[in-house]
């Protein structure tokens, strides 16, 4: 096994080669968790592993809280299923805040203070339902709770780690906060050990093959954790070594299943890029710099045979969106065809026409 198949492996385990799942829950719970701080490039990330789902469809999923997005695994935005919120949180939650700690201490967010804010959420949404980030901010501001200087995103990051909040319906073209009890009603609970076993053997099933360090930074659990983790499921696994690094996936992954001469479109953030430590599977490291920039930006990528190819960025204008590329190589004539059904594909998923590709 090659490098390069470990690239195309993974688009095949990532359901972004061929899916059968036509619904946005469907697709999130066999990827475990989606990254998600872009949230219109994750609506795409979600389409582009199912069969026929639109922009429309997954935020309509969102707004019905088959989907949710809150900050789990690690201290940043990520879509999940409502099956999997509570021991998701239960085993990364503590990391979470541990993380913040530093940051919640600068910022003067005090014990008190996060205790007082979560009661005033609590009560404001239980009273006047789903709330914008902009209504929460009003209610804490007049009760003296400062949320200027990133405070306010502090305060509800902790609002979900502690189990109180997570996104609620689209109301006006803007996001909500709902309670999360009332969201997703709390009815399972497993013990430690059992949650290390299913995250560990989603992550392996829907993103392998990967390394253990690839585990430990998707998941957020210490090199301890994921190496137990791990060793709960070697049995259903196999593995590859290649150079130092040992790749696990599932036995039923099959290179024969592969197709050559295939072009894909990934946006910022998609799980094929950030989901690894090492990606130079499908990324030159020459390119690594214009992909993943300095501030931790994750550009929107175009995949060619299981290989980065170049980078797109969009532009949507009313009932148009207009695309350009920036290649990191020359591209065959019948690549550019392939890359243009791509674009109208993207089109397609946002109900808009594709009114230019310029290079």
């Amino acid at each position: 096994m090659k490098l390069s198949d470990i690239a195309n492996l993974r688009l095949s385990n990532q359901q972004i080669i061929s899916s059968n799942f036509k619904a946005a829950k469907e697709v999130v719970d066999w990827m475990g968790a989606m990254q998600a701080q872009d949230y219109n490039m994750t609506k795409f990330a979600v389409g582009i592993r199912s069969n026929n789902l639109t922009d429309q469809s997954v935020e309509s999923a969102v707004s019905k809280g088959e989907i949710i997005r809150i900050h789990i695994l690690r201290p940043t935005w990520h879509f999940v299923s409502p099956e999997n919120i509570y021991w998701m949180l239960e085993l990364t939650s503590s990391r979470i805040k541990a993380f913040m700690k530093s940051r919640n201490k600068i910022l003067g967010l005090t014990e008190e203070i996060l205790k007082k804010s979560n009661k005033l959420i609590e009560r404001a949404i239980y009273r006047r339902g789903h709330l914008t980030r902009e209504e929460l901010i009003s209610v804490l501001e007049k009760s003296k709770i400062v949320t200027g200087r990133n405070r306010a995103s502090h305060i509800f990051i902790n609002a979900e780690l502690e189990e109180l909040i997570c996104s609620g319906e689209i109301k006006n073209k803007k996001q909500t906060y709902a309670l999360l009890k009332e969201r997703v009603p709390k009815i399972n609970s497993f013990n430690r050990d059992e949650s290390l076993e299913k995250l560990v053997q989603k992550y392996f099933s829907s993103h392998g093959p990967a390394t253990i360090k690839d585990f430990a930074w998707w998941s957020g659990l210490n090199a301890s954790d994921s190496k137990r983790a791990l060793d709960m499921v070697k049995s259903n696994l196999v593995s590859e070594t290649i150079g130092e690094q040992t790749f696990w996936f599932t036995k039923n992954t099959s290179l024969s299943t592969l197709k050559s001469n295939k072009v894909y479109l990934l946006p910022a953030f998609d799980e094929f890029i950030i989901a690894y430590t090492d990606r130079t599977a499908a990324l030159n490291s020459d390119h690594l710099k214009k992909t993943v920039i300095r501030n931790g930006m994750f550009m929107p990528v175009i995949v060619i045979n299981g290989q980065v190819a170049g980078l797109w960025k969009r532009t949507i204008k009313k009932d148009e969106v207009f695309v350009e590329t920036d290649y990191f190589r020359s591209i065959r004539k019948s690549e550019e065809k392939l890359i243009r059904e791509q674009f109208e594909k993207f089109a397609s998923f946002l109900n808009k026409n594709l009114i230019a590709l310029k290079n």
